[in-house]
């Protein structure tokens, strides 16, 4: 009864909010057609990262985990005019689709797709100019993200916004068995430990069920 009740609400806000919005639409028809799983944010937490960076200022923004390119597509469209986005993106296919996707939205210029492991990709951004970021939104695997979190901080500068979605995980995060749970608790102890940022996490419900996400700012 209450994962519908989450889920009603969840449509009813689309619906309210960005049901006129084809782009997105077919961004997530491609996804579907092409193959890519359904672990997309849902629209109303794309809005959300699109106002962050906006809240934010960002200019320099650093995506861990593509997919295909929808929650890329929703910090995009926060971006100031001289804005950019870097994103991170394991498999071929999925920064394939990704960029298809990133060019019907008309973005091609503000988001570059960079492929392989991003802990093969990460050391390789301040070589290409990439000193410091102003967002960074982690959503990836879930056994990596405390070393995503230590290079996230180590490209990040005072005022960065970190992300790290998807750390409740359905309660997954207290359960001593699960791997992934215990990835996320170790990813919160260093964020914990962390002089150098202040952060919290927020449980959420809605149509991708029981989860939650962190968020900090480095000081």
């Amino acid at each position: 009864m209450k994962e519908q009740m989450w889920n009603d609400v969840d449509d009813y806000f689309t619906d309210k909010l960005h049901n006129t919005d084809p782009v997105m639409k077919a961004v997530q028809q491609n996804n579907a057609d092409s193959g890519l799983p359904g672990i997309d944010v849902s629209a109303n937490h794309g809005k959300f990262l699109s106002l962050m960076v906006k809240m934010t200022n960002a200019k320099n923004v650093l995506e861990i985990g593509t997919l295909g390119g929808y929650s890329s597509i929703w910090m995009g469209r926060g971006l100031p005019e001289n804005g950019r986005i870097v994103t991170l993106e394991y498999k071929n296919v999925h920064a394939k689709v990704a960029r298809e996707n990133i060019e019907r939205a008309g973005l091609s210029d503000k988001i570059e797709v960079i492929e392989g492991a991003a802990l093969e990709t990460l050391p390789t951004l301040k070589s290409k100019g990439w000193t410091s970021f102003d967002l960074i939104f982690i959503d990836a695997d879930k056994p990596s993200y405390p070393e995503y979190f230590k290079w996230a901080l180590e490209l990040s500068r005072p005022g960065t916004v970190i992300i790290a979605d998807n750390v409740v995980r359905g309660g997954r995060v207290l359960d001593p068995e699960d791997p992934t749970g215990k990835a996320v608790r170790n990813f919160m102890d260093l964020m914990a430990d962390e002089n150098l940022i202040d952060g919290t996490a927020l449980q959420t419900v809605g149509a991708k069920g029981y989860d939650g996400f962190a968020i900090g700012i480095v000081k």
